[in-house]
């Protein structure tokens, strides 16, 4: 007798098959990953400078602004990566 967790992941595995990566795409979507992290990092370490000398000035409002630039840059590069990785994997 199957538990409800088995019958559920079998319904799901009938609407939505899991799909099987090629080592190629692995290894393509691993890079994209790195290059992803890197793009973070620099973007980080640009942002941080900025938002460290707001500080040091006490203007609070700029370290606000920055903070959320910081955020939509980041997300913009996320989206743009996992574009990258849907082209990978064909989806």
């Amino acid at each position: 007798m199957k538990s409800a967790y088995e019958l559920a992941m079998e319904r799901l595995s009938k609407d939505a098959p899991i799909e099987k990566l090629t080592d190629e795409q692995k290894k393509e979507i691993a890079e994209l990953n790195s290059q992803l992290q890197a793009k973070i990092a620099e973007l980080e370490i640009a942002f941080n400078g900025k938002i460290e000398a707001a500080r040091e000035q006490e203007d609070f409002n700029g370290v606000e602004i920055l903070q959320q630039e910081m955020a939509g840059e980041k997300s913009k590069i996320e989206a743009r990566f996992e574009d990258k990785k849907n082209a990978v994997r064909g989806t």
